[in-house]
């Protein structure tokens, strides 16, 4: 392809077409580049797994939080510590005056 390509540039340059001999000499250049970058895609895929079966995993870098001790939420958005460690979550709804929520 790429002697066409370059056969190609040297016509049109010697025809005075300019725009096609820039054209031409695009083409060869991106045969060129194309053909650069499979061999390295081809090179990259055979010596992907071929290293000495070690892995070389970082390590993680965020500790893991401390877990705080369990506790009740109150109506008023503070927690309470329940002695028996157990959290007690209170999910009814909270009464608007005014407003039935039920039918809202």
């Amino acid at each position: 392809m790429a002697e066409n390509t370059t056969k190609d540039f040297i016509d049109a340059l010697a025809l005075g077409k300019n725009d096609d001999a820039g054209e031409a000499f695009k083409n060869a250049l991106r045969g060129k580049v194309g053909d650069s970058l499979d061999q390295m895609r081809k090179d990259l895929a055979g010596n992907l797994f071929n290293g000495d079966g070690t892995v070389n995993a970082e390590p993680h870098s965020d500790p893991k939080p401390e877990i705080a001790d369990p506790g009740t939420f109150n109506k008023d958005g503070s927690v309470s510590a329940t002695p028996d460690g157990k959290a007690e979550i209170d999910l009814t709804q909270p009464s608007v005056t005014g407003v039935d929520i039920e039918n809202a």
